[in-house]
């Protein structure tokens, strides 16, 4: 399952992790079926400096429903060049609200080209009709997820031992992920390696 959504965690309603969404997420997880989510694009914000506001990146900053302990979350690199960019500046950076290592793992999340519904055509200017399909170039961790998401359907089809293992599954992709060299809480394991994942097994 993918889960291309979130919404700010709101330490005043649930602790950390445990909102209704994130506990039917590790529910799911729990049944067998694997969940990558996405961190969230908050990670980038305005702080007020002695001498004036800054912009900057912003830690304790991952989502719900990216805060469930057994969602694989997905923070946003580079499209081509990951290694010399390293994590975008909006990704969502840990730790979560209780300290854990969030986000797992990133993927290529900046200017992907994907499907678009006629709000969001709308939303950015451009009007198309309604039996016509639209493609935008869009950013955000929503696009980073599905690229975790497809890469985990693919060891899937061809391990298929590890069907209904979700939390092995989540292991190898995060043991088998590539490092950016950049701090922990921005980058988690690394960026996600179909390759490797396969040979690891």
């Amino acid at each position: 399952v993918n889960l291309s959504v979130g919404y700010d965690f709101d330490a005043q309603m649930f602790a950390c992790g445990q909102s209704p969404l994130c506990v039917e997420v590790d529910r799911l997880v729990r049944s067998g079926v694997v969940v990558v989510t996405a961190a969230g694009n908050t990670g980038y914000g305005s702080v007020n400096a002695a001498e004036r506001q800054a912009r900057v990146g912003l830690s304790n900053t991952i989502n719900d429903p990216g805060n469930a302990s057994l969602a694989i979350t997905v923070g946003s690199t580079h499209r081509d060049s990951p290694h010399m960019y390293g994590v975008s500046f909006f990704s969502s950076k840990g730790p979560t609200g209780d300290g854990r290592l969030k986000p797992d793992l990133v993927a290529p999340g900046e200017r992907s080209t994907s499907c678009a519904s006629k709000w969001k055509c709308t939303s950015l200017g451009i009007d198309v009709a309604d039996d016509v399909a639209a493609y935008v170039d869009d950013s955000g961790t929503s696009m980073a997820a599905p690229h975790v998401s497809g890469a985990i359907a693919a060891f899937l089809s061809i391990r298929r031992e590890f069907i209904q293992r979700p939390e092995e599954v989540k292991r190898i992709f995060l043991d088998s992920a590539t490092s950016l060299g950049r701090e922990r809480y921005f980058e988690g394991h690394g960026l996600v390696d179909l390759m490797r994942a396969i040979q690891s097994v």
